[in-house]
Parts: structure tokens; sequence; C-alpha cells
């Protein structure tokens, strides 16, 4: 791994991505969900002192798309996913971007483990999670986001009796560039 460097991350050389799951009494009839954000960029700084190492992301929540819904009694058709995006955007994160900065970090070359702040529709919080970095430069997190944790209220359909789960999963995975 390339040490002592500034990288730059967003979808060429990365994918961000969220996995939601269902609750209540017809969850069975709903999807998760696996979203897929558009537009965002990353700057990844490592440094041989892992204390040293900083992570700023930045994300635009109208870019997030469906990729796929599993489960479900029916398959999502374009009309569907269109829905879907729409509520997200409209009623759930309200069209504000998505920022994390880190504050701190700490492990080893290969394993970096990063606090910070999470700011998602106008709340910030803390967040922290395990950053991966193999020798070819590949580079892989995920992170379990509470919406309520952030003021928002999980989308709810059908008075309640489905649900979007409150946890949802937040992974990347991308490579660095090992040209500079």
């Amino acid at each position: 791994m390339s040490i002592h460097r500034s990288h730059q991350l967003g979808p060429g050389n990365g994918a961000l991505t969220v996995k939601t799951g269902r609750t209540g009494a017809v969850a069975r009839v709903g999807h998760d969900l696996l979203l897929e954000v558009g537009a965002w960029q990353a700057t990844l700084e490592l440094a041989e002192d892992a204390s040293r190492c900083r992570l700023e992301l930045s994300a635009d929540s109208t870019s997030l798309r469906v990729r796929a819904g599993t489960g479900g009694m029916t398959e999502l058709g374009a009309e569907d996913r269109a829905n879907i995006e729409q509520t997200i955007g409209d009623e759930v994160l309200h069209g504000r971007d998505i920022a994390f900065v880190s504050s701190a970090c700490s492990g080893t070359s290969d394993r970096l483990h990063f606090e910070g702040n999470l700011t998602i529709a106008g709340a910030t919080h803390p967040l922290s999670f395990e950053l991966t970095v193999d020798d070819a430069g590949v580079i892989a997190a995920s992170a379990t986001v509470r919406q309520t944790d952030w003021g928002i209220k999980p989308y709810s359909t059908l008075f309640g009796a489905l649900k979007v789960a409150d946890d949802v999963e937040v992974r990347f995975a991308g490579s660095l560039d090992q040209s500079r």
C-alpha cells in the first residue's frame, strides 16, 4: 500500500451503496433495497502514522438510485423504482446533501478505525467504522446508520404495516489510484 498520499475517490473508482431492510406486519410484501449513490466524492489521506489519516466524503442525496429490490410479492418495475427514488428525495432526505468528516483515526496500515461526524438531512451525529486497505489498493468499509438517530422517520406505508427498518447499512468498495 502506498502511504503519505491523498487519494480522490468517487463513482469512477468506487461504489457507495445503501442497503435497507423491512419490518412490520406485512413486511413480506415489501422489498429489501440496494441503493447506489451516483454522485459523491471523497478524499482519503493515508499516512504511516494512522492518527494522521483523514477522510472527508460528500454525497448528493438526490443521486440515490434503486439497483435491486429483493423479496416482496412482485418484482420492482421501473415506475416502482422511480417512485422509491422520489420518495427518498422528497420525504426522507429532503434533497439535503450527506457528508462525513473524520475527527480521529487509529489502527494499522491495512485496517483503519475512523471516527467522525456524519451529516444527513441537516442533522450531524458521531459515526465510527473500519476501513480496510489491501496491498493492491482495494478498500472497503461499512457502517450501520440508525435513521432515527439523525431525526429521520423510517418510511412506512399501508398505515404503518410495512416499514423500512430503522437500521440501514452503508457500504463502500473501491480502489486507490496507485499510479501517483
